[in-house]
């Protein structure tokens, strides 16, 4: 991973093999071009306050995600200039948005593959938290996945070191900002290490043993139920959505423990290491991805992690639920009904609405520790995409206090996020003549009855949110900032964040 360092060193003696400098669009009362950021006055002075531009006779516009090399000015130790747009400049006297700088660090980041040290002169107006904004997307967007690849014929090597100018080393909140931009990215891209994983090197047992190597690092308590335990104990849920495949089921419970702790938060997450939908099997085209349905899991594995590693005063307990969804002679049938952990029978029209399964199962053992609130994460719907798009998840919840702290918690850390109803006219449509619940219910809204059903499984009186993230949990498309194509470890930021909220005691 990326070395990050913090240096009041001055730009034109750095040693380093680039200087990273913000650009911003000019605005209607200066439409000459480009405008050079804060941070890259040495910069703009070694070209006697010409470096706009120079920028724009390249071609710069300063919008965001844009990126323009230059040679370095004479006397400088770094041979390159890299301005990296950062888009509409912001209102007077205000800094850049952190989500601006996070963004054009990891298009920075990424554009350096390959480069041994960049120094970053990115605008820090918020000092500590925009000094841990930038190290953040210089993290994340350095991230590869090369794991089965051969690097010397496919690809360069990660950006190797960061120097994030105007930090001070020694200054506690910098050091702090570091730290903790440190520890979520690392657990993120681990995350996405996961979920990019083929499914035939990650199945349940493969997913609980990196859990337990994880855990017992930072310190973390781990339980795993196997296929025995999970009969023994009556989880129909996850028994059944893994009953086609040759790979066991298993649940896997994480417990952070602070001895300052006031508030409990549960995390859940959907685990299914490989989606073929089952016996109500997938068409042709929507198979080749499915070894990302795990992501859920993956984001509150990551997130419980990193509570640990950051030292949260919070007890955070994660629930992972995973299973392989297959079709075999042993698979669970539509028709077929299952009872669940909670002792409610549902009837399964649908074997590839799985996820509402396992999560059914793990919302029901994590309610039974009392909670002060339950947070489940999963790629669930299509319908959700349908919705919202590739880019934004959406929030459910049973309380429209706490569904508002989630979305603000999300958008706080730059993952874009949008509430959803809970319409309660959609819950009639799962009714069974067989059983207590189906787990399927009107077509339309199908990202809402599956919420309506998770909701069936929450103990009383606990405060839930649902994070549908199957639009961004997977980037089939082009990198994009510090997103890049494959795994993305969406809603980890976010269940980071509601950590530290719970910890704070700021959490509604």
């Amino acid at each position: 991973m990326t070395a990050l360092t913090l240096s009041t060193a001055a730009v034109p003696g750095l040693r380093a093999d680039a200087i990273v400098i913000g650009v911003a669009k000019g605005t209607a009362s200066k439409p000459a071009g480009p405008v050079v950021a804060p941070g890259a006055e040495a910069v703009d002075q070694a070209y006697d306050g010409g470096l706009a531009g120079v920028l724009e006779t390249l071609g710069a516009s300063g919008a965001e995600g844009e990126v323009t090399k230059l040679p370095a000015p004479a006397g400088f130790k770094a041979p390159l200039v890299v301005a990296v747009g950062l888009g509409a400049q912001p209102g007077k006297d205000a800094g850049y948005d952190t989500e601006v700088l996070r963004r054009a660090a990891g298009v920075a980041a990424r554009t350096l593959a390959g480069v041994k040290k960049a120094a970053f002169a990115l605008p820090l107006t918020d000092a500590a938290a925009d000094a841990g904004a930038v190290a953040e997307g210089v993290l994340l967007g350095a991230y590869t996945f090369d794991a089965y690849k051969d690097r010397g014929k496919n690809g360069k090597a990660p950006l190797a070191e960061a120097a994030l100018l105007g930090g001070k080393p020694r200054d506690k909140a910098f050091k702090a900002a570091l730290e903790r931009a440190v520890a979520v990215a690392e657990e993120l891209n681990r995350a996405r290490d996961l979920i990019n994983t083929p499914p035939n090197d990650l199945n349940p047992e493969a997913f609980a043993a990196v859990a337990q190597v994880a855990a017992k690092e930072h310190g973390v308590k781990v339980q795993v139920l196997d296929e025995k335990a999970l009969v023994k104990g009556g989880y129909g849920g996850i028994l059944g959505v893994g009953a086609g495949s040759a790979a066991g089921p298993r649940l896997v419970k994480l417990s952070y423990t602070s001895s300052k702790a006031k508030k409990h938060l549960a995390l859940v997450g959907k685990g299914i290491t490989y989606d073929s939908g089952g016996i109500s099997l997938k068409p042709a085209g929507h198979n080749e991805t499915m070894k990302c349905d795990m992501s859920g899991a993956a984001a509150v594995f990551a997130a419980v992690v990193a509570a640990a590693r950051l030292g949260l005063q919070v007890n955070v307990t994660g629930w992972l639920a995973l299973a392989e969804n297959m079709p075999s002679g042993s698979a669970t049938r539509p028709g077929d009904v299952l009872r669940m952990y909670s002792g409610k029978t549902v009837e399964v029209l649908n074997t590839d609405a799985e996820g509402r399964l396992v999560l059914a199962d793990a919302l029901w053992a994590a309610s039974q520790e009392k909670p002060d609130a339950i947070v489940d994460v999963a790629t669930l719907t299509g319908a959700m995409v349908l919705a919202l798009g590739d880019r934004t998840f959406g929030i459910m919840a049973n309380d429209d206090a706490f569904r508002s702290a989630v979305h603000e918690a999300a958008e706080e850390v730059g993952e874009p996020a949008w509430q959803m109803p809970l319409p309660e006219h959609l819950r009639k449509g799962m009714d069974s003549p067989t059983a207590d619940i189906a787990n399927m219910g009107e077509r339309m809204g199908g990202g809402l009855v599956a919420g309506l059903f998770l909701r069936e499984f929450v103990g009383e009186g606990i405060t839930w949110a649902h994070l549908d993230i199957a639009g961004p949990a997977f980037n089939e498309g082009a990198p994009f900032g510090y997103t890049p194509k494959g795994g993305t470890g969406s809603a980890v930021r976010t269940l980071v964040r509601l950590a530290e909220l719970a910890a704070s005691g700021d959490l509604a």
